[in-house]
């Protein structure tokens, strides 16, 4: 795939001025208030996974609603007080996967808390949380689920799950709240930039070639699914293109940031045919806190790869001194 988007000098300094609905943070704060109501209920069941060096726990936790969520908690075997936190988010259509599956971050040292994605797990990875909420007429997916209101949208579930993760990482003895980062890629780095903005206490966030940004450019202008999920959507319900842009708008990473502090590792790839590099740059470029960037000139939505896990590692490392 050649380069398809702006050049890479304009997208350093593009600002598509994405509005923010009026009532954004009062949406926010009444949503997470609603689930704060609910207590997290962390429960750690012991796992045998076969692996000799790390601890591996079942996770459930109350979500959104109450939802019960589903995740891995990961431990060093040889650990000595409380250990900083990697709170991991998964891409799209991916669950937590089987236990034994991803545990780099606790083979580094670090507790790896990783988060079921409610109503995925059928792509990449298995998942094990279900979503139990009603929408209307919705494309195959999950991006069009209840679309045609924000109080109705899938998203504000799993927004709301994603930062409940936190707080049931938190609940275990072993992990220090004061030192937590969260980290995914694609819809993993969507909701990793969007708990940095909807949360105040985190140490830092990784974020890989994000999803769920700058959201009408990038239904306009890629032919890859997730986002054509909504172009689908809407070659058929033609009336409603206004109000579906409006209830994105309240997912919008790309405006979500705008209020994140906690410093920032992004990565994005100029080929990438699913997020295209402009929105993840609309996302970078909004950002206000300390920020950096790592830029993939010759790869799709693999991104950094390998190279970047290891590029991830020094910077957490360097984070935490």
């Amino acid at each position: 795939m050649p380069l398809y988007d702006m050049p890479l000098a304009e997208m350093r300094c593009y600002d598509p001025q994405n509005v923010a609905p009026n009532d954004l943070a009062l949406f926010w704060q009444n949503t997470l208030a609603e689930a704060g109501n609910i207590p997290i209920g962390a429960e750690f069941t012991p796992v045998d996974t076969g692996l000799q060096l790390i601890e591996t726990f079942d996770v459930s936790y109350a979500g959104f609603d109450g939802d019960v969520i589903r995740g891995w908690l990961h431990l060093p075997v040889h650990r000595s007080g409380r250990l900083p936190v990697v709170v991991q988010y998964i891409g799209y259509g991916g669950g937590r996967g089987l236990p034994h599956e991803n545990v780099l971050w606790a083979m580094a040292g670090y507790a790896h808390f990783v988060m079921d994605t409610r109503g995925q797990g059928s792509g990449s990875s298995v998942g094990a949380t279900e979503d139990n909420a009603r929408s209307g007429p919705a494309s195959p997916g999950c991006m069009t689920r209840g679309i045609a209101n924000p109080a109705d949208y899938y998203y504000r579930r799993l927004f709301t799950d994603a930062v409940r993760a936190v707080d049931a990482a938190h609940s275990h003895q072993d992990v220090d709240p004061s030192r937590t980062f969260v980290e995914g890629g694609s819809q993993g780095g969507g909701l990793a930039l969007a708990v940095a903005a909807l949360r105040p206490d985190l140490a830092g966030v990784m974020a890989d070639v994000p999803f769920l940004s700058d959201f009408r450019r990038a239904v306009d202008i890629t032919e890859r699914d997730p986002y054509a999920e909504v172009a689908r959507y809407l070659k058929i319900h033609r009336d409603q293109i206004e109000t579906v842009f409006h209830t994105l708008s309240y997912f919008d990473v790309s405006i979500l940031v705008r209020t994140a502090t906690a410093p920032a590792l992004i990565s994005v790839a100029l080929m990438d045919q699913v997020c295209p590099p402009s929105t993840v740059f609309a996302a970078y470029n909004a950002y206000p806190g300390e920020r950096e960037l790592r830029i993939y000139h010759y790869n799709d939505h693999e991104g950094g790869g390998a190279l970047h896990e290891q590029t991830k590692l020094g910077w957490l490392a360097d984070r935490l001194g």
